[in-house]
């Protein structure tokens, strides 16, 4: 069985991005409490700011409001949106790199990347757990074989075989003696 390649993949080669629903988007005037409905009425994260032009200024997420909003105290009907969210958010080109954005969003310690055209429309918004959720099985099959080229060629089977069950043996003789 062969893994895919996650190395050199496009944002836009991966599964959710042709199937994920359109990000909800709203003016930098709207309220966040507008904001907040349509949030927990459609189970959203997060929802993406834009201009008259529909290209994205910001995107205010629950950890925005949590934040900003409720630990301030101000009042949701209110606080227009344009004062909660994260100004000029890192976005990504849909023929970026998967794994060039997931060591960035894990480095810079963000979760959600708008994904927009070449006017800087919003297309998607990627989060971490779409690319990990992908990557995972893909970097363990890699260790694996990189695994099996490295110590199989240098030592046969049975010699690592034969180094696992003696470690095992020591170790239940060192755990029942301490017991």
């Amino acid at each position: 069985m062969v893994a895919s390649n996650t190395y050199g993949m496009k944002l836009k080669d991966r599964p959710e991005f042709a199937s994920k629903p359109k990000p909800l988007c709203f003016a930098p005037t709207a309220t966040v409490a507008e904001a907040v409905a349509e949030m927990s009425e459609k189970n959203f994260g997060s929802v993406v700011i834009v201009d008259k032009d529909e290209r994205v200024i910001g995107i205010a997420t629950e950890r925005d409001v949590m934040k900003k909003l409720v630990n301030a105290g101000k009042d949701a009907k209110t606080t227009k949106l344009s004062d909660i969210m994260t100004k000029d958010p890192r976005m990504a080109r849909a023929n970026d790199d998967v794994v060039d954005w997931l060591r960035i969003m894990s480095n810079d310690r963000f979760r959600r990347l708008p994904v927009v055209d070449d006017e800087g429309r919003i297309l998607v918004i990627f989060t971490q757990g779409d690319f990990v959720s992908y990557t995972w099985p893909d970097l363990i099959y890699q260790a694996k074989e990189l695994a099996k080229a490295s110590v199989g060629r240098n030592y046969p089977i049975w010699l690592i075989g034969g180094g696992i069950m003696l470690y095992s043996i020591l170790m239940i003789i060192v755990v029942s003696s301490i017991g």
